[in-house]
């Protein structure tokens, strides 16, 4: 199964972290990811810019609204993401555990997945039955 772990950090910290500071705990996140990568779980990763070079996009009812960063209204903001592969949530939150951000950010752990599951549905079933090899006669 597949997971997200999101590294959600104070919006504040990476601006005011010292430089030194920053290329130590740079260096242990490489080292997270190298290690990773060894056990064969790493599917991707990467940092992301701070939120002061983001953008946010809205569309309702056709009038489009663009938001140039930094968003005041966020405490945190998503500093980067590793998507792994593994068994279980269990182990998804024991290598989020050994993640070096968790010291001074938060580690989201989500499965990756569907946002809409309508598995009540008549079509949903008959999909599955397919996707299985049930080709019985209904």
């Amino acid at each position: 199964m597949a997971y997200m772990l999101l590294i959600l950090e104070p919006g504040e910290k990476r601006r005011t972290r010292p430089a030194e500071e920053g290329r130590l705990a740079y260096a242990r996140m490489l080292g997270f990811t190298e290690d990773l990568k060894a056990r064969g779980l790493l599917k991707a990763s990467d940092a992301l810019r701070s939120d002061a070079e983001g953008v946010r996009i809205e569309n309702r009812r056709g009038k489009r609204t663009i938001v140039d960063g930094p968003f005041a209204e966020s405490k945190e903001i998503v500093g980067g993401f590793f998507l792994i592969d593994c068994q279980t949530k269990e182990q998804a939150i024991a290598i989020a555990n050994e993640c070096p951000a968790a010291e001074w950010a938060t580690v989201e752990v989500r499965e990756v997945g569907v946002c809409f599951d309508d598995s009540d549905s008549p079509d949903q079933k008959i999909r599955a039955d397919v996707d299985s090899g049930d080709h019985r006669s209904t």
